[in-house]
């Protein structure tokens, strides 16, 4: 019998049989203790961080051994469903991004960022016509330099310095995407179990990757210059943290930069303990060459990532990554058990633009394209100007809203147009602000971004 009276002492989440809503499985027990929790989470009755039971509390409840919740919830934890903070309990983990739902033809989708697809078409089509025309493209169609081919290392290893990054090119590798990317480094370079440092709001497919790798995430407070040193040197000194994910030009979704300043502290802190540091740097800012990378101010320790579809197209699944010396042979072996390789032909084409000086004229017209998109929306929703503004997503603040992303974005897909609400790059619920991304990117148009942006004020 349980030792205690639970009459005045509510548990925030029960199994459905003790609820009446269902009958005990049959099984062994923790196992159906561990499905009922998975579904529950999964159905949203128990969101992102609401704090569970402690497990003695709930065992006593239940009148089970406590040894079958300590079961039921290991199992939860590596699924990374749950996780646990030493002094404070256990809680349920980010979701991540939400299934899309299909959008019908009426809708505008200001939810999915692209960079312009259709800006610099013209030119991406000739290069690869170019490509194709060449008697060497029969040799784009095997399994050959499954790093890269030396030409398209060497392309990548341009572009890099070219954005303030000089690594030997036997340092730079091809992959399919930066998402694959992350994959493969989050598979070969980090442990089950280990835990990666991210801003409380994050890139929401790097959520899904952390939980497909049983890697843990761990919310940093900061401020409106991005990430706080001191926060990320407390939970380094508690022990455990492994490395740091970073977008310094443009923070998805919170469009933060860092300043020089603030990379330099990180940049302390990470060589201190030891850190792995994993920079995503997508930008249409020319500015940004100016800004030193983490990774040239802590080359070996940080693995830097620049994807093509960022700047060019998202149909060119290519990304160049440079990583540090140490990590190399890891970092190699992750693209080839996770992908084998990149696309030659994609690469190629890639390549081809890099080399011949159209990827920059490509980034110019784009960055036009996007300061535009800017201004329209500091205008529509009277938000301050910034000079050479050339985001290419925006925040939309939404108080109050925080727990109930998929209501909102309904709300929204009602009216037409398909949004990204803040739940959705949630690392934890510790962070009460709400906000919307909206991609200035992804409307065909200038007229039918306003459009949406109407839309939106009807709702």
């Amino acid at each position: 019998m349980p030792v205690n009276s639970f009459e005045n002492y509510p548990l925030s989440w029960i199994p459905p049989w003790r609820r009446n809503e269902a009958p005990l499985p049959k099984g062994p027990l923790y196992l159906a203790l561990a499905a009922a929790l998975e579904a529950d989470i999964a159905s949203g009755r128990l969101p992102p961080g609401t704090k569970l039971p402690p497990q003695r509390e709930l065992a006593d409840y239940l009148d089970v051994n406590f040894t079958t919740l300590t079961r039921a919830y290991d199992l939860c934890r590596a699924k990374n469903l749950i996780y646990g903070v030493v002094g404070r309990g256990t809680f349920v983990a980010a979701r991540g991004e939400e299934p899309v739902r299909p959008m019908s033809a009426e809708t505008i989708d200001l939810g999915v960022v692209q960079a312009f697809p259709a800006v610099g078409g013209e030119e991406i089509v000739a290069a690869a016509r170019e490509v194709l025309s060449r008697e060497s493209a029969r040799t784009l169609f095997s399994y050959g330099h499954r790093e890269g081919a030396p030409r398209h290392r060497r392309a990548g290893q341009m572009w890099l310095a070219q954005r303030g990054i000089n690594v030997p090119v036997g340092q730079v590798a091809v992959f399919p995407g930066v998402q694959s990317a992350l994959a493969a480094t989050l598979l070969s370079v980090f442990s089950v179990g280990d835990t990666l440092a991210t801003d409380p709001f994050t890139y929401a497919n790097l959520i899904h990757l952390a939980r497909l790798a049983h890697v843990r995430l761990l919310p940093i407070p900061g401020d409106a210059r991005g990430m706080d040193p001191e926060a990320l040197d407390e939970a380094a000194r508690g022990g455990g943290l492994r490395g740091v994910f970073l977008m310094p030009e443009c923070a998805n979704p919170t469009t933060v930069t860092l300043d020089d300043a603030r990379r330099d502290e990180i940049a302390a802190v990470c060589a201190r303990h030891d850190l792995i540091v994993l920079e995503d740097s997508a930008t249409l800012d020319a500015a940004a060459a100016g800004r030193r990378s983490l990774f040239a101010r802590l080359p070996e320790n940080t693995v830097h990532y620049a994807g093509s579809t960022r700047f060019l197209s998202p149909g060119l699944r290519v990304a160049f990554v440079a990583f540090p010396e140490t990590l190399g042979g890891r970092v190699l072996a992750g693209l080839h058990h996770t992908s084998i390789k990149a696309s030659a032909l994609d690469a190629e084409i890639v390549s081809e633009l890099i080399l011949s000086g159209a990827a920059e004229r490509v980034l110019a017209a784009k960055a036009g394209r996007a300061r535009a998109a800017n201004a329209l929306f500091d205008r529509v929703f009277r938000r301050p100007s910034v000079p050479d503004d050339t985001r290419l997503f925006r925040m939309l603040p939404l108080p109050g809203t925080a727990g109930r992303g998929p209501e909102i974005e309904q709300k929204y897909r009602a009216a037409g147009v398909a949004v990204c609400h803040s739940d959705r790059f949630a690392v934890s619920r510790g962070a009460k602000a709400a906000f919307l991304r909206l991609s200035l990117s992804s409307a065909v148009s200038p007229a039918q971004l306003e459009e949406a942006f109407t839309r939106m004020a009807r709702v």
